[in-house]
């Protein structure tokens, strides 16, 4: 197993307090692009140095073999860690299947999904330690002296003319953890791929679209579900897709 460099991620408190709050109020937040990537460089001046090579790792991934839509819009890469603590190393976790009840996907759910590995290079670059040294210290702070199982998933959802890509193929649903972390990537000549917020009766709460690198949605798993409006080809010329990083943590101590 190897672990992460460690980050010493510090957001102001007050700052930290008004996410937290949020997401146990209303059970999700959204936060900028912006802000985001200041927190993340005033940990360290090195905590991107690796963006564009992180940025790039999304091109040229396998396609998602187990569309049940049979559709061929997603490719997908995965990728298992596990923290002891708030506070203790991230450790990178031999690769394994995903796998999700039928009671959170319907569409995919019930099946061990065995995707290609995110490669070692990324998730232990100075950018992945970095996001999730930012989830790990606020999540840490919703549910403190707990255990994490982490899974990372990269997603890129390409569109064509006359086939929208789906971003959540599934409907709106729950992922079956604690918290989700949803961080825009790339956007190339789309329109759409607007999140949407529900309450467990599917009524909707709110609604806001992921567009600059670094723009995060964060989601209380147990309060909420969430969907993704289809991403549809502005320019026919030109490639068509949505890049995120999903990042999701479920306690297990």
């Amino acid at each position: 197993m190897q672990t992460l460099n460690p980050v010493n991620l510090t957001i102001p408190v007050i700052q930290l307090d008004a996410i937290c709050q949020q997401i146990e109020q209303v059970g999700f937040g959204f936060v900028p692009a912006q802000q985001v990537k200041t927190w993340l460089n005033n940990a360290s001046a090195n905590a991107l140095s690796d963006w564009p090579q992180f940025q790039a790792s999304w091109d040229n991934m396998p396609r998602d073999s187990y569309m049940a839509d049979g559709g061929h819009y997603r490719r997908r890469c995965y990728a298992t860690m596990s923290a002891a603590s708030a506070t203790s190393p991230i450790v990178l976790e031999p690769h394994q299947p995903h796998y999700q009840s039928l009671d959170y996907n319907p569409l995919h759910g019930g099946v061990a999904r065995h995707f290609e590995p995110i490669a070692q290079e990324i998730v232990l670059g100075n950018t992945m330690s970095s996001v999730l040294g930012f989830c790990q210290q606020l999540f840490g702070r919703l549910i403190p002296e707990t255990a994490w199982h982490i899974e990372l998933h990269q997603f890129r959802i390409e569109a064509q003319q006359g086939q929208a890509g789906m971003p959540t193929p599934e409907g709106i649903h729950r992922d079956g953890v604690n918290f989700v972390l949803v961080m825009m990537v790339k956007r190339n000549n789309i329109s759409s791929g607007t999140t949407t917020m529900h309450d467990l009766q599917l009524r909707k709460l709110d609604s806001f679209t992921l567009t600059a690198p670094f723009d995060c949605a964060i989601v209380n798993d147990e309060r909420c579900m969430h969907g993704v409006t289809p991403v549809q080809q502005i320019d026919p010329a030109q490639p068509a897709y949505r890049d995120v990083l999903v990042v999701t943590f479920r306690k297990t101590g």
